[in-house]
C-alpha cells in the first residue's frame, strides 16, 4: 500500500520544540519522530539523558511551593483556560496526531475533544475539594480533615492516545497543586510538546510542568524514581514494564497509579439487538485501528446470533477504507510501526495454525507504511495465543458459545481486568452479568467506556488506581487530619 502523506511535521510546531527545549544541539543525541504511514522522519529531536531528567526534578521541586499556595480557583482557570485553547486548534492538534500516531483524522479530532475535556472536567472538580470538620464521637476533640498536593508526580503516558493519555494525568496533577514531570512516549512526543506549550500559553508557571522527551525511559526516569523525591508515580502502559515501576516505586513507598494491559471480552447473548451490536463492535474493535487497551479483544457470541453476527462483521469491516490517516475517508490508518504489524501477523498466523478460519483479511497489504487489514477470525480455539494476548491490532477473533454460564467463566479467565463488553435486550439479566464479570469498567450495550466524568481503571492485572471522575484528583492529594478541641 503506498501512501502519499505528509513527511515532516507541521512547520507550527518549530516554536513548541524550541520552547521545550527538545530542538537539537550540536554534539548531542538525537533520534526521529517517524510517520507510519510512510516511514519517513516527521522531525528530529533532542533525545534526553539521565541529566535532564534530574534538572528536571529540580525545577519541579523548585516551583512546587509557589504552584501549591496557588487557589483552586486560579488553577482552575489555567486548566479552562487550556481547554479552551485545545478546543480552538482542535484541527490542528488532530493533524498532528495522526501524522505521529497513524489515526484517521476523524479518530484524532474525537481524540482531541476527549482530552482538552479532562482539562475542563479538572477545571470543575479542582474548586470542589472540601475538607471535613466535626467533633469525634467521645466528645473530647474536634476532627479537622483536609487535603493538600502530594508533591512532584512523574507522569509516564504511551503512545496510542498521544494527547488523552497525557490531559488525563496532567490535568488532576497540576489541579490539585502538584508540579510534575511528563514522559510522553518516544513514538509520539509531538502531540505532548505542544499541549505543554498551550499550557504555558494559558499561565502555567515555568518548572510546573516539565517535559522529558527519551528513547531512554528506563535509563532517565529510573533516577528519578530511586531519588525518594518524587512521591507519585502515574504510569499508563503494558503491565511488564508497569511491574518494573511497582518494584522501583515501592523502595520509597511511592504512591502508583497504573493503569496497564487489557484483554476485553466482548459478549453478544441471542436476545442483543444485532444492530446495535454491530455498532458497539466496531466502536470496540477499530477506534484507533485496535491499538487501544479498551479495545475488544475476543468475541463471544451466543448460537442463535453468531451467523448474523459474524456476517455482519465482515461486512462492516470489509467496508473499512485503509489509507492515508489524514484523508477523510479513511477509516483505518497504519498501526505505530512495523514491529506492531509483525506482532499482530504472529498471532493471526498461530490462530490458524491451531485451526481458526479466516473470514477476512488476515495477511499484510503490499505497500510503503505499517498498514494491518481488518480482520475477522472465526472457530478460534481456546488456546491460541490471540485469546490470551492483546491484539493491539483490527483483528476480531471471533468465538461461538451456547451456555452463558460458560462464556462469563472464559471472559473472566485472563489476568487482566479493565473492561468488558456486554450486549443484551435484558437490562435485568445484563446488570446482574456486570456483576459477575472481573473488570473495573463494563460497557453494557455500548462499545465505548471513557468519559471524563467516571473513574477508568481496572481490576487484576490491568491496573492499580483510577484516573477520570473526582477520584482521579484525590489520586494526587494527600489526606491530612488535625485534631484539636475548643
Amino acid at each position: 500500500m503506498t501512501v502519499a502523506g505528509t513527511t515532516v511535521a507541521p512547520a507550527w510546531i518549530e516554536g513548541h520544540v524550541q520552547a521545550a527545549g527538545c530542538a537539537p544541539r550540536a554534539g548531542e543525541d538525537t533520534f526521529d519522530v517517524l510517520n507510519p504511514a510512510t516511514g519517513l522522519p516527521l522531525a528530529t529531536l533532542r533525545d534526553a539523558d539521565v541529566q535532564d531528567g534530574r534538572r528536571a526534578l529540580e525545577a519541579a521541586r523548585g516551583a512546587a511551593s509557589a504552584w501549591a499556595e496557588t487557589s483552586p480557583r486560579h488553577r482552575s482557570g489555567v486548566l479552562m483556560r487550556t481547554f479552551e485553547l485545545m478546543t480552538e486548534r482542535q484541527e490542528q492538534l488532530a493533524e498532528l496526531i495522526s501524522l505521529e500516531n497513524g489515526k484517521s483524522i476523524a479518530d484524532a479530532r474525537a481524540e482531541v475533544t476527549y482530552a482538552a475535556e479532562y482539562f475542563r472536567w479538572y477545571a470543575e472538580e479542582v474548586v470542589r475539594v472540601r475538607g471535613e470538620a466535626f467533633e469525634s464521637p467521645g466528645g473530647t476533640n474536634h476532627v479537622l480533615v483536609s487535603y493538600e498536593p502530594i508533591g512532584v508526580s512523574l507522569l509516564i503516558t504511551p503512545w496510542n492516545f498521544p494527547a488523552a493519555m497525557a490531559t488525563r494525568k496532567v490535568g488532576p496533577a497540576l489541579g490539585a497543586g502538584c508540579t510534575a514531570i511528563l514522559k510522553p512516549a518516544a513514538e509520539t512526543p509531538l502531540t505532548a510538546i505542544v499541549i505543554a506549550g498551550i499550557l504555558r500559553e494559558a499561565g502555567l508557571p515555568e518548572g510546573v510542568l516539565n517535559l522529558l522527551v527519551t528513547t531512554r525511559a528506563r535509563e532517565v526516569t529510573a533516577p528519578l524514581i530511586e531519588s525518594g523525591e518524587v512521591p507519585m508515580l502515574s504510569f499508563t502502559g503494558s503491565t511488564e514494564v508497569g511491574r518494573v515501576l511497582q518494584r522501583q516505586a515501592a523502595d520509597h513507598i511511592a504512591n502508583t497509579a497504573m493503569e496497564l494491559g487489557g484483554n476485553a471480552p466482548f459478549l453478544v447473548l441471542d436476545d442483543a439487538e444485532l444492530d446495535d451490536a454491530l455498532d458497539g463492535a466496531m466502536l470496540a474493535k477499530m477506534r484507533n485501528g485496535g491499538q487501544a487497551c479498551t479495545a475488544a479483544n475476543r468475541f463471544y457470541v451466543q448460537d442463535g446470533i453468531y451467523g448474523a453476527f459474524v456476517g455482519g462483521l465482515v461486512e462492516r469491516m470489509a467496508a473499512v477504507t485503509i489509507g492515508d490517516p489524514l484523508d477523510g475517508s479513511t477509516g483505518c490508518g497504519p498501526l505505530i510501526n512495523p514491529a506492531a504489524v509483525e506482532k499482530v501477523q504472529e498471532l493471526v498466523d498461530d490462530a490458524v495454525r491451531r485451526g481458526a478460519r479466516i473470514a477476512l483479511g488476515g495477511s499484510v497489504p503490499d505497500g510503503d507504511g505499517s498498514y494491518y487489514p481488518p480482520t475477522v477470525l472465526t472457530d478460534v480455539p481456546a488456546d491460541a495465543r490471540i485469546l490470551h494476548e492483546e491484539v493491539f491490532g483490527p483483528v476480531a477473533p471471533v468465538i461461538r458459545f451456547a451456555d452463558v454460564d460458560q462464556a462469563v467463566e472464559a471472559a473472566n479467565d485472563t489476568v487482566h481486568g479493565l473492561v468488558s463488553y456486554l450486549y443484551t435486550r435484558d437490562m435485568r439479566r445484563g446488570l446482574q452479568l456486570t456483576r459477575r464479570l472481573e473488570a473495573g469498567m463494563v460497557a453494557l450495550n455500548r462499545g465505548l467506556v471513557s468519559d471524563p466524568a467516571a473513574p477508568f481503571g481496572g481490576v487484576k492485572q490491568s491496573g492499580i488506581g483510577r484516573e477520570g471522575s473526582h477520584e482521579g484528583l484525590y489520586e494526587y492529594l494527600e489526606t491530612k487530619y488535625v485534631a484539636t478541641q475548643w
